[in-house]
């Protein structure tokens, strides 16, 4: 009933917006809607990476975009530190409205286009309730949990034929996105079960698991350009890697990777990915994401050499050498050297006043790698088991607009062009060091996300 209403209330909107071209031939998409509690004063539309629109809100908090000559395919919105995907076909009036406080769960659409797009975000709420489900399911032997996961995958291709059934003029793209939202978080979790049977049931070392066990794996595609950003896609791919690269024959890893497996798992991305925009893209996040988990300066030689070897953009290797610079720059041991940071009063202090005999733990962030809200819970989380350590958050180029809502602003900070910390922040990627009470630093690059950051703040004196 709820639904049905909120239905109403979007036509209504819907046409509020667009019913004056009604009566005229419009070949135009569009794409508005409602943003109840706004985090921002705008949405963003984007076509893979690349921004297509900033729609701003009005007095009432609705916006709307009008594209011309749209292609069909999957987009996403952003509005605050969130974001979702969309389905658009030319001509389409998608109406949203979400509040929030409930971004995901509160999303509901309306106007032409609105069916496929609510399957799809039905098929993401789902994945997420199917998550506590896979914690059990995960401690099951082999033979066990793929029998299980058939009879997922039975239903969700019940799922898709009941859709394609009554919805007979959708167009074999969507068709495609569709079964994609429906069957690869399965395929992902298959993919991922031998680590996580491992973890779950506190085993050293693998399962024997038959061939027949990866049988999706034969009607699966793993260089499709256009859903390489798309969640559910790009996540299988990963775990696919991941396990293919552990079925090389490397033990279990948790903590840290080896260099080893960095370098076969660089190997297999190459083997496996064709495209080039989508292998250089992996190969990157991979050997960055694998330097932040050793959480430290010293980065595996072998596995950036492989990198700078497999990787063909250059754009993206000269932002890795940045990386591997900046981590050079500031080494364990070593006195912290003095840079000015700016508060959101705009007013400046000396760094090593405002941590002077204090244990310090000096976050320097980019919303482009980490969000405000992860940093928040994060922060929040170590300064009550640390609470003895000054944790303080700095914005990389950042100005006096840009608060974390949920952190002490006392402790919140930026860095100006003329900051003396651009000097080892010259990649502008997300890094944290740790200086204890007599202004040494004891880790130079600390990862917020690592599991080694426990130890080295345990450790501070």
């Amino acid at each position: 009933m709820i639904k049905k209403l909120l239905h109403i209330i979007l036509l209504i909107i819907i046409t509020a917006f667009v019913g004056c071209d009604s009566n005229s031939k419009n070949t135009a998409t569009y794409f508005g809607g409602k943003i109840i509690n706004p985090k921002s004063k705008y949405v963003v539309l984007f076509s893979m990476e690349k921004v297509i629109d900033t729609l701003y809100l009005g007095n009432d908090n609705r916006f709307l975009g009008k594209l011309e000559n749209a292609n069909e395919g999957l987009y996403y919105f952003a509005h605050g530190n969130e974001n979702q995907f969309i389905y658009l076909e030319p001509q389409d009036s998608l109406m949203l409205r979400l509040n929030t406080w409930d971004f995901d769960e509160s999303i509901v659409y309306a106007g032409k286009g609105a069916e496929r797009n609510n399957i799809l975000i039905d098929c993401f709420l789902q994945e997420e309730k199917d998550n506590k489900m896979f914690h059990k399911l995960n401690q099951l032997k082999p033979d066990a949990f793929i029998k299980k996961t058939d009879s997922l995958l039975a239903l969700k291709d019940k799922t898709y034929e009941e859709y394609a059934k009554h919805h007979p003029s959708e167009t074999t793209g969507f068709n495609h996105v569709l079964k994609v939202a429906l069957t690869y978080p399965i395929f992902s979790r298959i993919e991922k079960y031998p680590i996580e049977h491992l973890k779950y049931n506190n085993k050293k070392d693998f399962d024997k698991i038959n061939k027949s066990f990866y049988k999706h794996r034969s009607s699966v595609s793993v260089n499709n350009d256009s859903l390489m950003y798309y969640q559910p896609y790009s996540k299988y791919i990963r775990n696919f890697l991941y396990n293919s690269t552990y079925s090389l024959g490397h033990k279990p890893m948790t903590n840290e990777y080896s260099s080893a497996f960095t370098v076969d798992l660089l190997k297999t991305i190459d083997r496996n990915i064709t495209s080039d925009a989508s292998k250089n893209a992996f190969l990157k996040q991979t050997v960055i994401s694998h330097f932040y988990k050793k959480s430290s300066c010293n980065a595996n030689k072998n596995a950036f050499d492989t990198y700078f070897n497999l990787s063909t953009s250059t754009k993206d290797k000269d932002h890795v050498r940045l990386l591997l610079l900046d981590s050079k720059a500031l080494q364990k041991g070593q006195e912290l050297v003095d840079f000015t940071v700016t508060d959101l009063t705009n007013a400046t202090y000396s760094i090593k006043k405002l941590i002077k005999n204090k244990n310090t733990f000096l976050l320097f962030w980019n919303p482009e790698n980490t969000t405000p809200m992860y940093i928040s819970s994060r922060i929040n989380y170590l300064s009550k088991k640390f609470p003895d350590v000054k944790f303080i958050q700095i914005k990389i180029d950042g100005s006096a607009e840009d608060r974390i809502e949920q952190l002490d602003i006392k402790n919140q900070f930026f860095i100006t062009a003329d900051s003396e910390a651009n000097n080892f922040l010259t990649s502008k990627m997300t890094r944290s060091i740790i200086i204890n009470k007599e202004g040494i630093i004891t880790n130079g690059f600390a990862s917020i996300s690592s599991k080694k950051l426990y130890s080295d703040l345990k450790n501070l004196k």
